[in-house]
């Protein structure tokens, strides 16, 4: 299945889009590793820099879900995954942008 959907990623976005980077991480690691946690989280920083909040968002969410998962919830990098999922969705607010 994850090879399914990392042609269907290639095919569809192109080799060098950051899902299939996300896609590749995932598949070697393991969907709860807390390196895709970091991962997703940076991909989601990096969305949310350029103003891309509604792709920032669930990216944000997966990482904290993960992180919370394998570290635990009081972990330095599970407390930062929610700090960062909270200030976009502050920024969110800001904008007018709350979908």
């Amino acid at each position: 299945m994850h090879i399914q959907a990392l042609e269907l990623y290639k095919q569809l976005l192109g080799v060098n889009h950051p899902l299939i980077a996300t896609s590749l991480f995932k598949q070697l690691l393991g969907e709860n590793h807390p390196d895709v946690a970091q991962s997703l989280n940076n991909l989601a920083v990096l969305y949310n820099s350029q103003g891309r909040y509604e792709a920032a968002e669930p990216l944000y969410i997966q990482a904290l879900d993960i992180a919370e998962r394998v570290l635990g919830t009081n972990h330095p990098n599970t407390v930062t995954c929610r700090e960062n999922l909270e200030y976009l969705r502050t920024q969110m607010q800001e904008n007018g942008d709350n979908s």
